[in-house]
């Protein structure tokens, strides 16, 4: 009977102990009754947790757009899968059209999101200031490609007498293959017809040889290329031929845009966010076999073998603070001469771009 009694007191010693180990060791406060609580010894120091398991986290609402736009966050929206991002993004979207982008930016549903660079200065102005561009991610993503397995293009002058068919009508490409055509020397419309079609009917069109030329924007270019077996190649890269230019404006393709209001209020998490990011574009150029997989997986690009091509292309960067300004304003003058429209019919001030 003594060793029966014994065993049970050191039973409930052990018990009581084990309790007291397993007990909360962050400062929220124990749902353990408060007579376990008073009695409990110190919390036993133990390696800090992951973020996945921090409830200091912010949660931020991020939508990247599918293709090249979204390419260099696809390491944080893996990491975010993993849940070891500093950020809670876990109901992060990743949208196919920039008018999804605008609605939630506007109607507060999404807090942080990589669009088009003409679409931020629109929502700047249309917003009256309630969105900035908090980084900037790509250069130029388009491409010109020729066809029926020649190579009489090598420059944009080539393009005199040819119809481009080419994606983007009303956005960044039109104006962007406006422009590099104006300051070659060619007036669309009388040297250069062209004409705006689907990535699907452009491809079919260039394999089966009734087009000539088109410019596309990565992966669908790539996916052309691929397809193509030889019989399509790239031409002209569109981001080398606007910098011959030497105009002094870069081609800045992509911005990423956050409410003002929610910068205001969670400067630590915008913080987070693009050192994030940063290091997602980073990892993205340097391992894109890696990585392509992830792309695909995650509906950006349509297989992994176009995105590990398409990486190189999308001229990935990473811009921010008092370095954006410089990079891109030129280009939004760039648009405005082109169409006002573009850029919501007025050049943004600085005030448009976070610097912490």
């Amino acid at each position: 009977m003594k060793i029966r009694k014994l065993w049970a007191m050191l039973l409930a010693a052990a018990m009581v102990f084990t309790l007291a180990a397993c007990g909360p060791t962050n400062e929220e406060p124990s749902t353990a009754p408060s007579e376990t609580v008073s009695e409990s010894p110190a919390p036993v120091e133990s390696e800090a947790p992951s973020p996945s398991q921090s409830a200091q986290r912010t949660h931020v609402s991020l939508a990247v757009l599918s293709g090249p736009t979204g390419v260099g966050a696809a390491k944080l929206l893996s990491d975010s899968d993993a849940g070891t991002t500093l950020n809670d993004y876990s109901d992060y979207l990743v949208a196919s059209d920039n008018n999804e982008l605008m609605s939630g930016l506007t109607g507060g549903t999404i807090d942080i999101a990589t669009v088009a660079s003409n679409m931020a200065v629109n929502l700047y102005n249309k917003t009256e200031g309630g969105i900035k561009i908090i980084a900037l991610g790509t250069q130029g993503v388009l491409h010109i490609l020729e066809g029926g397995g020649t190579e009489n293009i090598q420059s944009v002058s080539d393009l005199a007498g040819k119809t481009i068919y080419a994606t983007g009508q009303g956005a960044n490409p039109e104006y962007i293959l406006r422009y590099l055509l104006e300051k070659s020397g060619l007036t669309p419309g009388e040297d250069v017809e062209i004409t705006f079609a689907d990535p699907t009917e452009i491809t079919q069109g260039l394999k089966s040889g009734t087009i000539e030329v088109a410019m596309l924007p990565v992966p669908a270019a790539t996916a052309a290329i691929i397809q193509g077996e030889g019989q399509i190649r790239e031409a002209i890269d569109v981001t080398e031929a606007w910098n011959d230019l030497n105009s002094g404006s870069q081609l800045i393709m992509t911005a990423v845009v956050a409410r003002t209001q929610f910068i205001e209020e969670n400067p630590d998490a915008v913080a987070a966010f693009l050192e994030e990011y940063e290091a997602s574009i980073n990892y993205v150029n340097n391992n894109p076999e890696a990585i392509s997989q992830t792309i695909a997986d995650l509906g950006i690009t349509p297989s992994a073998a176009i995105a590990q091509q398409a990486i190189p292309q999308c001229h990935l960067v990473f811009i921010s603070g008092t370095d954006m300004a410089p990079a891109i304003s030129d280009y939004f003058m760039a648009l405005y001469s082109i169409d006002p429209t573009s850029v919501g019919n007025a050049l943004p001030d600085d005030a448009i771009y976070y610097v912490p």
